[in-house]
């Protein structure tokens, strides 16, 4: 159980997960809200589950995972279980909608959908706060100290 939240008291973990929240949170709150512009609950999960075929459970997560995930990420707490999280969902995006649009973005609307290039970013983010965990100013962080006494 250590393992979950033993980090180090480095900037680029606080960096790392702060920025990476931030982007994924009003994606989050699209699908749990309807914020942004999203369809909220009840319409992603139509979506994910008519359109796309998955499971309500999975869709189920991937709606709290973006949205809640963002939060616990952005505050450092479980961020080697967040991340992982996201790395599976971007994984699921590129499989299941982008990778026929090829790896950039939309950026000047001549495209048929969004490419990867943005997922990609995600996943690498994510592998890198596996790896070294939540750093500093992180309840990771706070639980690691106390662990040790």
């Amino acid at each position: 159980m250590k393992i979950l939240f033993k980090t180090d008291d480095a900037w680029s973990g606080l960096i790392l997960r702060v920025m990476v929240g931030v982007v994924m949170f009003p994606h989050g709150a699209q699908k749990l809200l309807g914020w942004f512009g999203g369809f909220g609950f009840s319409g992603t999960m139509g979506f994910f589950t008519e359109k796309l075929g998955l499971p309500a459970l999975v869709a189920f997560l991937v709606i709290i995972g973006e949205s809640l995930g963002s939060m616990a990420l952005i505050a450092g707490f479980l961020t080697r279980f967040v991340a992982l999280s996201f790395m599976i969902i971007m994984i699921g995006a590129i499989g299941l909608v982008h990778w026929p649009y090829g790896f950039f973005m939309n950026w000047f609307g001549q495209q048929a959908g969004e490419g990867f290039e943005y997922h990609l970013l995600v996943i690498a983010i994510a592998a890198a706060l596996m790896i070294a965990g939540s750093g500093k100013w992180s309840v990771d962080r706070l639980i690691t100290v106390k662990w040790k006494d």
